[in-house]
């Protein structure tokens, strides 16, 4: 990822009059192809400095820093990762991350985002996580361990982009959802910890405490240099549904921008198959029969349709384990009813259409 020629010029007039400016420019856009990428090994400077350790995950400010040293990466500085550990090192990179800037804005009496950090250091992995059309290897990176809280933003950001993908969204439209998705529970700094981490149920005080996170949400993106009106209007609107009866305001589907409608399906279903403070995640058939339930009149039908079947066709070749405690193969996606596929277990072949007393817990890891 580029940054913007902004960010670079500090950089670029800090190695003026040692050597061409046109050199360092084609050090800092080389090294940036390699954001997303592991070090082979330890990284040393020209005079023999140590720079970074083997096996770093290269984010937007690592490939700063190498620059700064006047490094330029070649393809054997860096190894090939297996898909999955590289959606668990991101994944879990752009936690950290997450959680590092809702410290730091928890802490301190501004409410801007930092945008320069959110743009380096997390939405790069999540757009090239996104990218990939793997969505139960993602999956299984994105499950909460402790940390729900960050790494349901991260979720979210990258389950919308796949999402926004599937929509044939334009580029900068998908780069402006990614952003708004990944920024749409950013309000929760503002709700104490001990409400987010609360393992019993809530009261209503606390409930109508925690509903304010969108429209919390929504003042910090607006007031922050670099973000739109419309990705403030995600963190507003992704808890309202298409018949009023969500918050903050109630309002009917013909009001909700169609970046919320996307973020409220992606939002609904990370939370429901993940594991919480106070709730284990639900089985794979019974979110799925929700979400599906919800198309008439809470979520928008078109959008989550295109989500649930395209999730649906992804499983093809996957093993799954079924509620009977059998575990077989999707061999086949129902057209008339996607939510009850093909299965082979064994020698036989299970259609699920036909057996509803059966579902799908989970899809298990390849």
């Amino acid at each position: 990822m580029l940054y913007s020629l902004m960010h670079k010029l500090p950089l670029l007039q800090m190695f003026a009059g040692r050597e061409s400016l046109l050199w360092q420019v084609m050090i800092i856009y080389n090294n940036e192809q390699y954001i997303g990428k592991q070090l082979a090994a330890n990284l040393f400077n020209r005079s023999g400095v140590f720079v970074l350790p083997a096996y770093t995950l290269l984010t937007a400010e690592h490939v700063r820093l190498i620059s700064q040293h006047q490094i330029r990466l070649e393809a054997h500085d860096v190894v090939q990762l297996d898909n999955a550990v590289y959606y668990q090192l991101a994944v879990d990179e752009c936690t950290a991350a997450m959680e590092r800037i809702f410290e730091q804005l928890r802490y301190t009496k501004s409410r801007r985002l930092p945008m320069i950090e959110l743009r380096g250091e997390v939405i790069p992995f999540i757009q090239q996580v996104g990218e990939k059309n793997d969505f139960f290897g993602i999956l299984a990176a994105l499950q909460s361990k402790d940390d729900y809280t960050y790494r349901h933003n991260v979720a979210v950001g990258i389950l919308s982009t796949l999402l926004g993908r599937w929509l044939k969204l334009r580029p900068e439209e998908l780069s402006s959802l990614t952003i708004a998705a990944t920024l749409h529970d950013i309000g929760k700094v503002m709700i104490p910890s001990d409400i987010l981490a609360k393992t019993e149920e809530l009261t209503a005080e606390e409930r109508e405490l925690l509903k304010k996170h969108t429209t919390y949400g929504y003042e910090m993106i607006r007031d922050t240099v670099g973000t739109s009106h419309m990705q403030a209007l995600v963190a507003l609107q992704h808890h309202e549904r298409m018949d009023g009866s969500g918050y903050p305001f109630g309002v009917q589907g013909h009001r909700i921008t169609d970046f919320s409608k996307i973020v409220a399906v992606t939002d609904i279903f990370h939370a429901m198959t993940s594991d919480r403070y106070h709730r284990p995640a639900a089985p794979l058939y019974e979110v799925l029969r929700q979400m599906e339930n919800d198309v008439f009149g809470k979520l928008d039908p078109y959008i989550c349709r295109v989500f649930i079947n395209k999730l649906m066709q992804s499983m093809i070749g996957n093993e799954v384990l079924l509620t009977d405690g059998r575990t077989g193969k999707i061999v086949m996606i129902l057209a008339h009813d996607p939510l009850h596929p093909l299965v082979n277990i064994d020698e036989d072949f299970i259609d699920l259409s036909r057996h509803r007393d059966l579902g799908i817990v989970r899809v298990l890891p390849q």
